[in-house]
């Protein structure tokens, strides 16, 4: 069936209908700046002009860039603070609303290159931030959030981000070296079958793995950037 998927970012909110069976879009996806400040009514109203877009009176996924729990948000490093302790699944009209990263390991575990994958496997999203999905046989750990890990006193993401690369102008093979150094911690830490790396970075993977060198194997997101709308309509599905 076809799931109207949002996947909510610090830079962007991207959305489009789903076949939750195939896991591709159905139509082109449509992609609206995140609001500043992004507070929750200013973000809702865009997670609705989305859903106007598309004229769409079915079920809704959305994700969200931060710990959620039953569909409250816990946490918001990368939007603003004011979302913690929203109902965000009331919110947005009782959509099933998922972490961003969770919801991106899940479609890539279904439809990409975890699929099949047994042993643990870790989703490492590159973006405004970095979002991370772990699972476990196939089974999700949600609200990782490994993003936060420190790394010379300060979150990973605010050196290894995509964010991060932009803001330093950092040339892909120094940003690789950061990438590399971060991706050697969570390998230390949960020894990976698989690592695969996501969001919009995924589609210029050629320029940056072949800078990198781990023991477990690395590779780019099957879905790309598209795997955040994939999941949450996933998640939506009844």
């Amino acid at each position: 069936m076809n799931v109207l998927g949002i996947d909510i970012g610090g830079s962007g909110i991207k959305g489009a209908p789903v076949d939750t069976e195939a896991g591709r879009l159905v139509e082109e996806r449509l992609r609206v700046p995140t609001p500043q400040p992004s507070a929750p009514g200013e973000v809702a109203g865009a997670v609705a002009d989305i859903v106007k877009h598309f004229d769409w009176t079915g079920p809704v996924g959305v994700t969200f860039p931060g710990v959620v729990v039953d569909g409250v948000v816990r946490s918001a490093a990368n939007v603003d603070r004011s979302w913690i302790g929203v109902d965000a699944a009331a919110l947005f009209g009782g959509a099933s609303v998922l972490n961003d990263a969770d919801a991106a390991g899940v479609a890539e575990m279904r439809f990409g290159c975890g699929r099949e994958q047994r042993g643990t496997v870790l989703m490492l999203t590159f973006g405004t931030g970095i979002g991370s999905a772990l699972f476990i046989d196939g089974r999700l750990v949600p609200n990782t959030e490994l993003g936060h890990l420190q790394l010379h006193g300060k979150d990973a993401e605010h050196r290894a981000s995509a964010r991060a690369r932009e803001e330093h102008e950092l040339s892909w093979e120094t940003w690789a070296e950061r990438v590399q150094e971060y991706l050697e911690h969570v390998e230390m830490l949960f020894s990976p079958a698989l690592i695969v790396i996501g969001g919009g970075v995924s589609k210029k993977a050629a320029k940056f793995l072949p800078h990198i060198t781990l023991s477990t194997p690395v590779e780019p997101a099957m879905l790309q950037n598209e795997a955040g709308i994939i999941g949450a309509a996933l998640a939506a599905r009844p």
